[in-house]
């Protein structure tokens, strides 16, 4: 029995390379697109005053809206002590969030029980609420216990947006580890702690990264309950940049520099644990 292998015709070769032609000529203008938002508020935050509302992106590019948001001339603000407290809220919030996150992720992992799925569903289902849903009755709660425009009660609600991911992504790398490797260090006179702290934690570090990267970057971004829970002493880089809106003066160009220094610390972040973040996007946000 003899066999052929069919060969691709001319026609059919010229198809093929103007399909691929086509699919990357339409990804490069889909990224372009998605791009455009960046570049035109990178470049508008090196724009004068008069250039502002403009749209083109040939100008005399300038230093002197950065220099303002960071209070190096008469007109600037405090932007570092809000840089500061958007740093300490939004670490103190990912703190938190593994302290009990890991123990519940893990414990979610290895006992089973009757509605434990359901349960998880529920946690995680609090991600999913709109924030407008409890802004008002915590504004009012945090009024009454003294927690309004404070450190600790930012951190305390952002960990409210941060701890459903920390359980829920963590639980699938918890379920990707061999129990037979823990019940090895059972059997070697390991208590259930030792255990867990000296075989199963070292090797789900990657998942620890990853985890704490997203966490961090829902916790800077956060807009709606810095906004509505702080006014000065723990507002955060998301909400002041808006103060340049107000007032007799609009200054755009302002607020982009603002926005774009305020991007930048998850971007760096980002490109320095890419490699963890990938896999904490492929197996815990999505497996589950």
């Amino acid at each position: 029995m003899s066999t052929t292998t069919e060969q691709p015709t001319d026609t059919g070769r010229r198809r093929k390379l103007l399909t691929g032609l086509a699919a990357n000529v339409g990804l490069i203008a889909y990224f372009a697109f998605s791009l455009m938002p960046v570049v035109f508020i990178l470049a508008l935050s090196f724009k004068a005053d008069a250039d502002q509302t403009t749209t083109y992106l040939l100008f005399d590019p300038t230093l002197d809206n950065y220099k303002t948001v960071l209070g190096f001339d008469d007109g600037g603000s405090s932007y570092l002590r809000f840089f500061m407290a958007s740093l300490i809220t939004s670490v103190g919030a990912v703190v938190v969030s593994l302290v009990i996150g890991i123990p519940a992720a893990y414990a979610a992992a290895r006992y089973r029980f009757r509605g434990s799925d359901n349960l998880m569903f529920t946690l995680l289902s609090f991600r999913f609420a709109p924030e407008l849903l409890v802004i008002i009755p915590l504004a009012v709660l945090y009024q009454q216990l003294g927690l309004y425009d404070t450190w600790v009660g930012m951190i305390w609600v952002l960990q409210l947006v941060t701890m459903p991911l920390v359980v829920w992504i963590l639980r699938s790398f918890f379920q990707d580890f061999p129990a037979e490797l823990e019940e090895a260090a059972l059997l070697d006179g390991y208590s259930r702690t030792r255990a867990f702290a000296k075989h199963v934690l070292p090797l789900v570090r990657p998942g620890i990264a990853a985890v704490s990267l997203l966490a961090f970057i829902f916790a800077w971004n956060n807009f709606i309950f810095p906004f509505t829970l702080t006014s000065s002493n723990a507002q955060t880089v998301t909400v002041s940049s808006l103060a340049y809106l107000g007032g007799n003066q609009v200054r755009f160009n302002l607020v982009a520099a603002g926005a774009v220094m305020a991007a930048l610390p998850p971007l760096v972040l980002a490109l320095l644990i890419q490699r963890y973040l990938v896999r904490g996007l492929s197996f815990g946000a999505v497996k589950g």
